[in-house]
């Protein structure tokens, strides 16, 4: 099977980290390669990043629909474009929320979500309720790093530890869900951490959760539902 991972950043700077950690996610025999945009933005934290970034992204739709992928990832915890994406393509399309949070949802009530910057945070309560889950999300919290500044591992794995031990014994949180795709091979390394502390929960890593999302989809044979996610009607059109 072949997953195209669609990058919603202009540059190459994150290719080959994203590839890397999508293939590790991924079963044997699945391929995926990683597609960055050629116009938007260097990150996306803001409605507006995410609108400047969705013309791009659908063109990488158009041409993943186009090589006859068999599912897309578009790399972002926020979504970006994924259901306008799902009208146009014949396979699969997850960004990174959904199927992260679909995920947390089954191995405990409380689910805490650690992101980057307060800037996300409104965005990530709207897809908590188009998605009608806001009841089950106990908290939203963030390391206060840029996408850009998640290189700093070390200073990104002991905020999210920080912030993690915070919520869970509050009781906030009964599942840790790591609130952005650019957070890559932290998973384990905090669920450890937290172990060693004493708090045994689980840590979902969105790509992991989109990947193996895809997978699954792509295994039972199924694709967006076109009384859900209807084809444009035909009108001119400039993007």
């Amino acid at each position: 099977m072949h997953i195209r991972v669609i990058l919603p950043a202009i540059g190459d700077s994150f290719v080959e980290a994203v590839r890397t950690e999508a293939t590790a996610w991924a079963a044997p025999g699945t391929t995926i390669d990683v597609i960055p945009l050629e116009r938007g933005t260097a990150s996306i934290e803001s409605e507006y990043d995410e609108a400047l970034a969705a013309p791009g992204i659908l063109q990488r739709i158009e041409e993943a629909g186009a090589d006859g992928v068999d599912g897309v990832f578009i790399t972002c915890f926020g979504d970006p474009g994924v259901h306008a994406a799902r009208e146009i393509i014949d396979a699969p399309v997850v960004g990174g929320f959904e199927p992260a949070i679909l995920t947390a949802m089954s191995l405990g009530e409380n689910i805490g979500i650690i992101t980057v910057l307060q800037n996300v945070v409104p965005m990530l309560h709207s897809l908590a309720r188009r998605y009608t889950v806001e009841r089950r999300i106990g908290t939203i919290r963030v390391i206060d790093l840029p996408v850009l500044g998640l290189d700093d591992h070390e200073v990104m794995v002991d905020r999210l530890f920080e912030q993690a031990v915070d919520a869970v014994t509050k009781r906030e949180a009964d599942v840790i869900v790591l609130g952005c795709t650019g957070m890559l091979g932290v998973a384990d390394e905090l669920r450890r951490r937290l172990l060693d502390k004493g708090l045994d929960v689980p840590v979902v890593d969105p790509t992991g959760a989109a990947i193996a999302w895809l997978e699954t989809c792509i295994r039972l044979g199924v694709r967006p539902s076109r009384t859900t996610y209807m084809p444009p009607p035909a009108k001119a059109r400039t993007a």
